[in-house]
């Protein structure tokens, strides 16, 4: 959860270099110091810093090259990634670079040939996507020092990024604060310094580069205050401690080693993001752009693709970090308290208003009604309760009028999704609901009770599926649930008509009852999913299951409420073992900040939430062959899994405590009291759980 996230570049434009790093390239541009993670969105790539030895190429002019013209070839044979640190043996210059990290700095290790041309290019101006720069500026303090500031606009708007380096080695130095004409005839601002040193055969120079939001000051302080001296590997040590410390909050024990890896793989990506956002001295640029001064002991944090990670990822913190959920939902009523309503997705501190919802509400719901919150309650059901009512945003003033929210109704034109806000504002409105009703709040909570029901609204009996509708209430047609459309969110009506996660039982019961919601699921996870209109976020089918986006997530443990549990065991175990793999493409989509990491970790371990705000998790076919989560007040609770051979995928039985446990879910207080669940499993579906 760093603030800071030095890695290597090997792209600039595309899909495939939102988080600036893609396999299959053989060259590196450098090494930038902020990243996301697993988004369908890029940004970032700040302050890249590249060694070079010789005459430095820096003018790059095609528009359309991945290559900067200091790139330097690299092979997989000769790099070393893992939490913590990254190493690669840079072919064109013949050194040896090594990166690792604290949370808010970096410090850079560079083997170097023996030359009288040896430096480094800081390079400003540069950032993933091409980015257009606004503001830059390089200063040189000293033989040593270099610092700078910059202003962004791309995904994060107003986005300031200031940064302070110190080197080990003093520099002469060159600083291009120009302009160059692209290929293209635009000319681009340029802003780089090109530093210029000798060195010896083998000789190391050491870089410690700290990154601020709010000043360079606040850059200095945070990498000076966290990587006093120039002892790389203490660094790196220390960070592999943190890293460790975090991923034994769940041991495992598994006879394949594959599924190991695959497993600490996932749990690792769930801590990437969301990422520090306050300097070492309390201080953070507000949504106001104003700075303000925090509590170091509680800081807040930025990234937040809540669209995503409130479906699992949000849960699993309450496990493994419940501190820092609070201080993720502190951030968010700061948020509400600059901006008016709670983030939706936050990057750097800004809203992008990427993706639709108000998912900022189920985290803040699961966290107070599992007992952990030290937020203040009436502040944060203000904060859903604003957020939920802004009439001139996303739709909602029609979605209170009409009860969903009609089709073409959103005035940015930026994507309509009209079926998907109504089913999404209905599920956060059952979570404010739940909120109010244990706090008393009877009028809110009868009011919102009321709006969850809206799904009903764009529910066709004709169809049998959710379908928009217009403004005048009728359905839009032509209508094939196959087809991907404006009117839903990165997936088809297939794959929306399950998100009613709140009310499972009344979605059955608009299916026609348990046996057509059986059949419904076993049609949805067989039929053919190709359409004319594909999504490119849709991957990893099943039927029309699509693991590598996130609305089908919960629905292989919807069976489980219709009275087959095994053909969720079957389904889930499928995904499990087929939709991840330890090789660089090993998920089936963008892991979107931690979520389907999450799926993945939750799921091995058996259990998976459906609904994130009431508390119980769904019972699917456990990977592992033993789990222990370690719960805070020194509880553990213990996963055993008794099997044959992998195939033994199908509950035969469960205990927990000793004792028969039929029901088809656990809760969060059977986790939290702690002890000992053991599946017993077989290759054949049993009587469990029905």
């Amino acid at each position: 959860h760093g603030m800071i996230q030095p890695s290597p570049d090997t792209r600039i434009d595309g899909w495939d270099a939102c988080s600036g790093y893609y396999y299959d390239d053989n060259t590196i541009n450098g090494f930038s110091h902020t990243h996301v993670s697993g988004t369908g969105c890029c940004d970032y790539g700040d302050v890249l810093l590249m060694p070079t030895v010789g005459n430095p190429q820096y003018l790059t002019t095609d528009p359309e090259s991945q290559k900067l013209a200091y790139a330097s070839g690299f092979s997989h044979e000769n790099e070393t990634a893992e939490p913590g640190y990254y190493s690669v043996f840079l072919d064109t210059y013949q050194v040896k670079a090594e990166i690792t990290a604290t949370q808010r700095g970096a410090i850079h290790r560079y083997t170097f040939p023996e030359s009288a041309e040896s430096g480094f290019i800081i390079d400003l101006d540069y950032s993933l996507q091409r980015q257009t720069n606004y503001e830059m500026e390089i200063e040189v303090i000293s033989d040593t020092e270099i610092c700078g500031h910059k202003k962004t606009t791309y995904w994060a708007f107003d986005q300031y990024i200031n940064f302070y380096a110190k080197f080990s080695k003093p520099f002469a130095y060159t600083l291009i604060t120009d302009s160059v004409t692209m290929d293209n005839s635009k000319r681009l601002p340029v802003c780089k310094a090109l530093l210029h040193f000798n060195t010896k055969k083998g000789e190391e120079v050491l870089v410690k580069v700290g990154v601020s939001a709010v000043d360079i000051a606040g850059a200095r302080k945070n990498v000076e205050s966290e990587i006093p001296e120039w002892d790389f590997d203490k660094v790196r040590k220390d960070a592999r401690t943190a890293w460790n410390n975090y991923l034994s909050k769940i041991d495992i024990t598994t006879s394949d080693k594959e599924d190991k890896t695959i497993f600490y793989t996932a749990l690792y990506h769930t801590a990437i993001s969301p990422n520090l956002f306050m300097d070492a001295d309390g201080r953070y640029l507000g949504m106001d752009l104003e700075v303000h001064q925090g509590d170091t002991i509680n800081p807040l944090y930025t990234t937040f693709s809540l669209w995503d990670t409130y479906r699992a990822a949000h849960l699993l913190y309450t496990y493994t970090d419940p501190k820092r959920v609070n201080d993720m939902i502190q951030g968010f009523l700061k948020f509400y308290e600059q901006n008016g309503a709670l983030p939706l997705w936050n990057l750097y501190g800004h809203e992008t208003n990427m993706m639709i919802g108000y998912h900022a509400v189920p985290v803040i719901v699961d966290a107070y009604l599992k007992g952990i919150s030290t937020f203040n309650p009436e502040l944060a059901l203000q904060a859903c309760v604003a957020t939920a009512n802004r009439d001139d945003y996303r739709g909602i003033g029609e979605y209170k009028k009409l009860g969903y929210v009609p089709a073409n109704s959103d005035p940015e034109k930026w994507e309509n999704w009209s079926l998907s806000k109504t089913m999404e504002y209905a599920y956060d409105d059952y979570c404010i609901a739940r909120m109010a009703e244990k706090m008393g709040k009877k009028a809110i909570a009868d009011e919102f009770y009321k709006r969850s029901q809206n799904y009903r609204n764009v529910y066709n009996p004709e169809t049998t599926f959710m379908q928009p509708r217009d403004e005048k209430g009728n359905f839009v047609t032509p209508f094939n649930a196959k087809d991907y459309t404006e009117d839903i969110c990165e997936s088809n009506a297939w794959q929306y008509f399950w998100y009613v996660p709140h009310n499972i039982q009344a979605l059955m019961e608009l299916t026609g009852g348990t046996k057509a919601f059986e059949q419904k699921l076993d049609t949805f996870f067989t039929s053919n999913y190709k359409s004319e209109q594909m999504n490119h976020n849709a991957s990893g089918f099943v039927g029309q299951y699509a693991h590598g986006n996130e609305p089908s997530h919960h629905v292989a443990y919807l069976y489980n409420f219709a009275g087959q549990p095994w053909k969720t065991q079957k389904y889930v175990s499928h995904i499990l073992n087929t939709l991840y793999n330890n090789t660089s493409s090993g998920y089936a989509g963008n892991d979107d900040c931690g979520q389907m990491s999450a799926w993945y970790v939750f799921s091995a371990m058996g259990f998976y939430p459906v609904n994130p705000a009431d508390g119980r998790y769904i019972i699917g076919s456990p990977l592992l062959d033993e789990c222990t989560l370690k719960l805070a007040g020194n509880k553990d609770f213990h996963i055993r899994t008794i099997r044959k051979s992998p195939e033994d995928i199908y509950i035969q039985s469960v205990t927990l405590n000793g004792k028969k446990h039929k029901d088809f879910f656990i809760t969060h207080q059977d986790i939290m009291n702690g002890g000992t669940m053991v599946f017993k499993m077989g290759k054949k579906p049993s009587g469990w759980g029905k």
